[in-house]
């Protein structure tokens, strides 16, 4: 077990507006910071830095918390190893013993992945090089068919996966690593038979970096013509398919200025090997929201160099959006004469490619050019149908300078007049700006009855109830002088809490208070991030009144017991009745 003083001592060498400034672009507002939430997509900041509390809070998703909830939620952790990792991160050596408790039973070990992943790209690697005929046509698959160097095949590591049955898993239990590990890291599966089997078989193969240079997973070609033609590691103990970047690692030596991003490994291969060192490519599945994310941590542009058919434009508009609403500036290169970067740059050389790349188009000349190749401008129809695509794509932007410059250009293009175009964008922008506002009018009106309350079900049931208990838990959650006045007095008990939640949230304080942790150091360990991200909320609505002294908590408490009163009251004969031989029960089992 980590102990409450190790905790306590972590937090205390961790400044909260610097963690988080490390992940986030942070701007003073007034006493606090802000910045757009990394926790879900947002084009004004919603995401909130409270360093008088150590917390945040975001208003748009309701993640919130300490520090310790930040790492959980941003490095995907458990409370251990969140703790671990800022213990890290400030100089401070946590034993081993300490951690015991969370240790019971068939956890696996982080660092024991990360190990096996390292024995298996050696295996990979060796079995590549190995004399026979599987071997020999995985190596031809990488140097003649793709025209690698060994020193390009050393560099990525690439392998190859023999086709056999377990000769993998054979190996890996020989040094002395378990069935359950080898699951753990999508290295081997278990039949319903329950027989132990090789996840990758006659694949050359591929292993994923971090930008730590650990082997966290791996993907895996097919050598003849079954499926899936790729294979890639689900997620593990030490990989999220969806926060990671294929040759990060490398990329992110060269990519400040801008980063390449590409749809599969051998694009990136290809692209590192003609000198593009700043190519990363997603993981056998669309741009996400966090890899995103990852991007605008190490660059300032991305270039789209995704291939040409109707597959890589489509997935070229998700990455537009994906990449602007965390705020990148976002160019697409078009590829003349070749599906992909890789084919390019075979038929056409490095020094051609590296025009394309200079000639990349902005996300608006981009769909100008893609709209406008879809229609014939000379029929009166078509014309009208590429307007009215090109205002919906203008109404889509959210500047109204940039607006503004759109519609010049495209009413100069097609020979219509910048009146009558502003008209038809303006008309989309506020018929869009009215659906949004009743969409959030609608959202609001259900978290305010509780419809739409995951955290806390018991909401909507006594919503009323809900808010008193909120407010004087708010308060409580703030100042340990008010949470020593309830337990010293007996002022509240437990009972007079109806939701779930806030009952777990009182208990938790009270035996806070019998340790006399005045910090509630473990709050993140007992709560879910949503349940923190709703203490968090609790405490922002006392903290932003300009009273928050004893009158006012009495007054809250007050209110509480009133209108828990009320409930009791407007209950049927039989409801009190049954209430009453339940909490006697409770009772009588406590």
């Amino acid at each position: 077990m980590i102990s409450r003083e190790t905790i306590e001592l972590v937090l205390s060498r961790t400044d909260i507006m610097t963690l988080i400034g490390s992940y986030v672009s942070l701007k003073r507002s007034g006493s606090n910071v802000k910045g757009l939430c990394p926790f879900h997509s947002e084009k004004t900041p919603s995401f909130t830095v409270y360093p008088q509390d150590n917390s945040f809070y975001c208003f748009g998703c309701g993640v919130g918390g300490d520090q310790i909830s930040f790492i959980m939620k941003m490095e995907h952790l458990d409370y251990p190893d969140a703790v671990k990792f800022l213990a890290k991160r400030a100089g401070i050596t946590i034993i081993e013993d300490e951690d015991k408790r969370y240790n019971a039973g068939p956890r696996i070990e982080k660092d024991r992945i990360y190990k096996m992943n390292v024995e298996a790209a050696r295996f990979f690697h060796r079995c590549l090089y190995e004399d026979n005929p599987d071997a020999r046509a995985a190596l031809s698959y990488f140097t003649n068919e793709r025209g690698l160097s060994q020193a390009t095949i050393k560099h990525f590591g690439l392998g190859y996966a023999p086709n056999s049955f377990d000769r993998f898993t054979k190996y890996m239990l020989g040094l002395g690593y378990t069935h359950d590990e080898l699951v753990a890291g999508f290295l081997c599966g278990r039949s319903e038979k329950g027989n132990y089997y090789d996840a990758f078989r006659n694949r050359v193969m591929f292993p994923i970096i971090d930008v730590s240079d650990n082997v966290i997973a791996f993907g895996g070609r097919v050598m003849d013509d079954s499926k899936p033609k790729y294979k890639n590691s689900s997620d593990t103990p030490v990989f999220k398919k969806l926060r990671n970047l294929f040759a990060l690692n490398f990329a992110k030596q060269t990519c400040k200025e801008s980063m390449i991003l590409c749809e599969g490994y051998m694009d990136v291969i290809a692209l590192h090997a003609a000198g593009f060192t700043n190519a990363v490519a997603t993981l056998g599945t669309a741009i996400t929201s966090e890899q995103a994310r990852v991007m605008s941590r190490y660059t300032e542009r991305v270039i789209i160099c995704y291939d040409s058919d109707e597959a890589g434009q489509k997935a070229a508009q998700r990455a537009m959006k994906m990449l602007e609403e965390v705020g990148l500036e976002v160019n697409v290169i078009s590829i003349p004469g070749a599906k992909d970067p890789d084919e390019y740059i075979k038929k056409y050389g490095v020094k051609s490619f590296a025009e394309v790349i200079g000639s990349a188009k902005s996300k608006f000349d981009y769909n100008l050019g893609r709209i406008l190749s879809k229609y014939n401008l000379e029929i009166p129809q078509d014309k009208i149908n590429a307007l009215n695509e090109l205002a919906n794509m203008i109404a889509g932007v959210y500047s109204v300078a940039e607006r503004d410059v759109y519609i010049r250009v495209v009413s100069k293009k097609l020979g219509v007049s910048y009146d009558s175009l502003k008209a038809d964008v303006d008309r989309i922008v506020a018929r869009n700006l009215a659906a949004y506002k009743r969409g959030e009018a609608k959202r609001m009106e259900q978290e305010s009855i509780g419809y739409t309350d995951k955290v806390n079900p018991d909401y909507v049931k006594e919503p009323a109830i809900a808010k008193n208990e909120e407010r004087v838990l708010g308060l409580m959650l703030l100042f340990p002088e008010h949470r020593a006045k309830v337990f010293r007095e007996g002022l509240l008990t437990e009972d007079d809490f109806f939701t779930a939640l806030n009952k777990k949230i009182f208990r938790f304080l009270q035996t806070a208070y019998e340790k006399q942790d005045d910090r509630l150091v473990s709050m993140s360990e007992e709560f879910t991030p949503e349940e923190m991200g709703r203490i968090s909320k609790m405490k922002i609505q006392r903290m932003e009144l300009s009273s928050n002294g004893e009158e006012v908590l009495l007054e809250c408490i007050a209110n509480l017991k009133s209108s828990v009163a009320d409930k009791h009251c407007s209950a049927s004969p039989l409801d009190r009745l049954n209430d009453l031989i339940k909490r006697k029960r409770e009772t009588d089992d406590n």
